[in-house]
């Protein structure tokens, strides 16, 4: 938890560069603990909030959650509609439906909020409560005097070259490019309530739906909260390289092209969600309702020194950038933040390469290292291809697995020492209580999933 009452009664002062989420975050944070708090920005407010798109769907579960109660901040699951499960389907190269099963979160749920309104809220607060937002480009040069002037400096955006201050962590990063070329848009005029996406799970439209095709990649709906539209729903799509996929992808130049992408995509290849899709309908008002892209995975150093030598710490993704599949990126970067702030609370030293290294380390353990590793699980990294394939025939089979597999996306931490088939039968049969055996002896393919008869497309079909 954050702390209240500094260690020193001194005033400390820090420096965050970067006014997204993780950064205004952490900011608020250090500026409720008692420190002199300057947030920099190369954009200000109102473009932070209708001139960029959102990054990302920003998918939170209940550790992060917990993450932004500890630093008193709104989780907006009393705003936002709701994740109460994921629904999974898998199909083969040559379009054999395969896979399917319904993981229910136990005990917690996830909401999908548009950054923007997040961090235009925090950032709000900041300002309201005293807190210095400064608009300007930070460049490693204007750095070296920042951290000069603050007791603290948090790096959260790898803009202007910030980046190359933390140099690449050679044995954590995997990947020398990304996984996947990636399209998002967020979308309209479809409902939360059971009879949205029925045929996948009795839940309807409190579950998202994910389906995955081997040769192309995989595509997500999930329930979200728009800056200004409020709750909506969320595509977010991943293509393989040199994929079908990867071409209509890159094809998308506006809203209204992703969403026709989206729509076609869905028309040819899953076409068990097809009426839902063709119900929904573009945010008109927000041209920057989408995106496309691609991220590579990789791990840097959590602390840097500027030009004199002062140390300056990384913070969300200019520490670990993620692929988007396993919704890891927003979630580790709230949750850095609130260690970070809870440690530099009651700290009473110098923050110095060692104390940020310590804290980076710490962070790394208790959550990075197990995201990255279940984001390489659900990217069908070759390395887990067997363990892949047991936990998804055993999540088909087996309702308990099925929670405990998309529970991974929620707390990462039980794949951290699974590498081998032989412990992945282990933690089936661990979670089940049969053993992985006679689990997957029961599997048989899907054969044909059950299409959706949802009547509100009818006037758009």
């Amino acid at each position: 938890m954050t702390s209240q009452n500094p260690a020193s009664r001194s005033t400390r002062s820090a420096a965050i560069v970067g006014a997204g989420q993780t950064g205004v975050s952490a900011a608020l944070g250090l500026l409720d603990a008692g420190f002199e708090v300057t947030l920099y920005s190369d954009r200000d407010q109102p473009a932070l909030r209708d001139d960029v798109p959102a990054t990302g769907t920003a998918l939170e579960f209940g550790v992060t959650q917990q993450a932004e109660l500890a630093l008193g901040l709104d989780t907006y699951t009393a705003r936002a509609p709701r994740h109460t499960g994921l629904s999974v389907r898998i199909a083969d190269p040559d379009r054999a439906e395969l896979i399917a099963f319904d993981g229910v979160f136990d005990g917690y749920v996830g909401v999908a909020v548009d950054t923007r309104l997040k961090a235009d809220e925090r950032l709000t607060a900041f300002r309201e409560r005293g807190g210095h937002f400064v608009v300007e480009q930070v460049t490693p040069e204007s750095l070296d005097g920042i951290a000069a002037r603050h007791d603290l400096t948090l790096v959260a955006t790898g803009r202007g070259g910030l980046s190359d201050l933390f140099p690449v962590d050679t044995e954590r990063t995997v990947y020398d490019a990304p996984q996947r070329s990636l399209l998002t848009v967020t979308v309209t005029g479809l409902g939360h309530d059971p009879g949205v996406f029925a045929h996948r799970s009795p839940a309807g439209g409190g579950h998202s739906g994910f389906s995955i095709f081997a040769d192309q990649g995989e595509g997500w709906w999930g329930p979200y909260l728009h800056k200004d539209a409020g709750p909506s729903w969320a595509f977010l799509g991943w293509a393989r390289p040199g994929s079908d996929w990867a071409a209509r992808f890159g094809a998308a130049d506006s809203a209204a092209s992703a969403h026709r992408i989206v729509t076609e995509l869905y028309r040819d290849y899953i076409d068990w969600d097809l009426p839902e899709v063709l119900a929904t309908r573009v945010i008109e008002d927000d041209p920057h309702s989408w995106l496309k892209g691609a991220v590579r995975p990789v791990v840097r150093a959590g602390v840097g020194r500027t030009a004199s030598g002062h140390p300056v710490a990384s913070l969300g993704d200019t520490s670990v950038a993620y692929d988007p599949i396993a919704g890891q990126g927003a979630q580790s970067g709230l949750i850095q933040a609130q260690r970070l702030v809870a440690a530099a609370a009651v700290h009473d030293g110098a923050f110095d390469e060692a104390w940020i290294a310590a804290r980076y380390g710490e962070f790394l353990a208790a959550r990075s290292d197990a995201a990255a590793k279940v984001t390489r699980l659900f990217l069908s990294d070759p390395e887990f291809a067997d363990i892949g394939g047991q936990f998804f025939a055993a999540a088909a089979v087996e309702p308990r697995f099925a929670s405990a597999l998309v529970g991974l996306l929620h707390q990462p931490q039980p794949f951290l020492g699974i590498d081998t088939a032989e412990q992945a039968g282990a933690y089936i049969e661990e979670i089940t209580g049969v053993p992985a055996a006679d689990v997957l002896a029961r599997f048989q393919p899907a054969g044909r999933f059950a299409r959706s008869e949802y009547a509100g497309a009818l006037t758009r079909a």
